[in-house]
C-alpha cells in the first residue's frame, strides 16, 4: 500500500465520519476541555488577522474563532461533508469562504498572512512532513506565519495501532466500518527541533493531551 492509498482512505474515513464527528470527538468538553480552552485562548492572543487559510477545517471547531479576526478566511477540507456542517454551524459570514481541498496536495494560488490547521499535523505521514512544510512556506506572505493545534504524545488514552512505528491506526465508526488513518504524535521539543532543521522558528506550548503554537520561516 502506498502512502497515497492510505491518505485517500483517511479522506474517505473523515467523509464517512462527518455526521458523527462532533459527538465522538468533543475536544472542548469533559476532562480535556480546560486544556483545549488554553489553546483557544492562545489562538485569540495570536490574533490571526489579514488573509487567513484554514486547512482541514472540519466541522468548524476553530473556524468561528478564526473568523473573529480574519479579514478574509478561506476554510478548506478534503471532505465536502465536513465543510457543509461547518457552514451550517457558522451560518453566512461575509469574511468566510469555503473550498474542498486536500491539505497534502496543495496548489498555491495565493499567499496568506496566516495558515492555521487544527488536529491535522498528526495526520501527516513522517515521509511527507518536509514536503508539507515546504508547501506551507509557499503559501505564506513574506511576514506570514502558521498556527498549529494538535494532539501531542501522551498516555491519557491508547490508540488502536495497526503499526505504531509507521504511524498507522485503525478507526471504527458507529456502523462498525473500519478505516486506516495516519497518526503521528509529536512531543513539543521534538517538533520544535524538527522544524528548526527545516528552517522554521517555532514557539510551542502543551497541556494535557494537546500542543499548540506558532511557527514562521527563519
Amino acid at each position: 500500500m502506498t502512502d497515497r492509498e492510505l491518505l485517500d482512505e483517511q479522506i474517505r474515513y473523515y467523509r464517512a465520519r462527518a455526521a458523527e464527528y462532533d459527538v465522538t470527538a468533543p475536544l472542548d468538553q469533559g476532562h480535556i476541555g480546560s486544556h483545549f480552552e488554553m489553546a483557544r485562548r492562545a489562538l485569540r492572543l495570536f490574533a490571526p488577522r489579514g488573509r487567513v487559510l484554514e486547512l482541514a477545517a472540519g466541522t468548524g471547531l476553530w473556524t468561528g474563532v478564526l473568523s473573529e479576526f480574519a479579514d478574509d478566511l478561506l476554510a478548506t477540507d478534503a471532505s465536502a461533508e465536513m465543510l457543509a456542517l461547518n457552514h451550517a454551524k457558522l451560518g453566512e459570514r461575509p469574511n468566510v469562504r469555503y473550498a474542498v481541498a486536500d491539505a497534502l496536495d496543495l496548489r498555491p494560488e495565493a499567499t496568506y498572512d496566516v495558515v492555521f490547521f487544527g488536529a491535522f499535523l498528526s495526520h501527516v505521514p513522517q515521509d511527507r512532513f518536509e514536503a508539507f512544510w515546504t508547501s506551507l512556506r509557499r503559501l505564506l506572505s513574506p511576514a506570514g506565519s502558521v498556527f498549529i493545534f494538535d494532539e501531542a504524545a501522551h498516555d491519557l488514552w491508547r490508540e488502536d495501532w495497526i503499526d505504531q512505528d509507521a504511524g498507522v491506526v485503525r478507526r471504527t465508526l458507529r456502523d462498525g466500518s473500519t478505516y486506516r488513518a495516519v497518526k503521528v504524535l509529536w512531543r513539543p521539543d521534538d517538533l520544535h527541533a524538527r522544524l528548526a532543521e527545516l528552517g522554521w522558528r517555532a514557539a510551542l506550548d502543551a497541556s494535557g493531551p494537546f500542543l499548540w503554537g506558532s511557527a514562521a520561516p527563519m
